[in-house]
């Protein structure tokens, strides 16, 4: 599937960066990576994105709000989202201003996971108490989704009953 190195140019390199752009966003690390595999680690592949990214077909900073409000649509939280889009290139500051900018409410987002998960009595299944073992699950799945402990407590206690069984 590899074409040969005398017929790859930087012209097909372009073309089939254009062609991975057009389904999506790829961070210029994704975009990269993709390209050495399809065209063997060609010299003119960093060119070529540099280029793209000079003419704004390629930008770090779309990929970065677009991978949070997907990931946030998803459910996951901020840890999860942080080691997610660091694996795909991702500057820690670019990272920071796009959480910033995503202006999500981490609590309610993990109270929403949650009953979504677990259905809306948080408390009870089928009407009887649960048990720690119980709670330890949705704990673990929660943690697991990226949520800290402060969140996921939130989420596991109901607005009108006492916290105190989560402490």
């Amino acid at each position: 599937m590899l074409e040969a190195p005398a017929d790859t140019t930087p012209a097909k390199i372009r073309n089939a960066a254009m062609d991975l752009l057009t389904g999506r966003e790829y961070s210029r690390h994704e975009l990269s990576e993709k390209l050495n595999k399809r065209f063997d680690q060609h010299s003119a592949i960093d060119e070529v994105v540099q280029r793209l990214a000079d003419e704004g077909l390629q930008s770090d900073t779309r990929f970065a709000e677009a991978f949070v409000r997907s990931r946030v649509y998803r459910g996951h939280g901020l840890a999860r989202i942080r080691q997610d889009i660091r694996h795909k290139g991702i500057a820690d500051e670019l990272v920071a201003q796009s959480l910033e900018e995503a202006d999500v409410n981490w609590y309610q987002l993990a109270r929403d996971v949650a009953q979504r998960k677990f259905g809306q009595s948080l408390n009870r299944a089928a009407g009887r108490p649960v048990d720690q073992r119980e709670k330890a699950k949705r704990m673990r799945f929660l943690q697991y989704r990226g949520f800290n402990y402060d969140q996921i407590k939130y989420a596991l206690s109901e607005t009108s009953e006492n916290d105190a069984d989560y402490d």
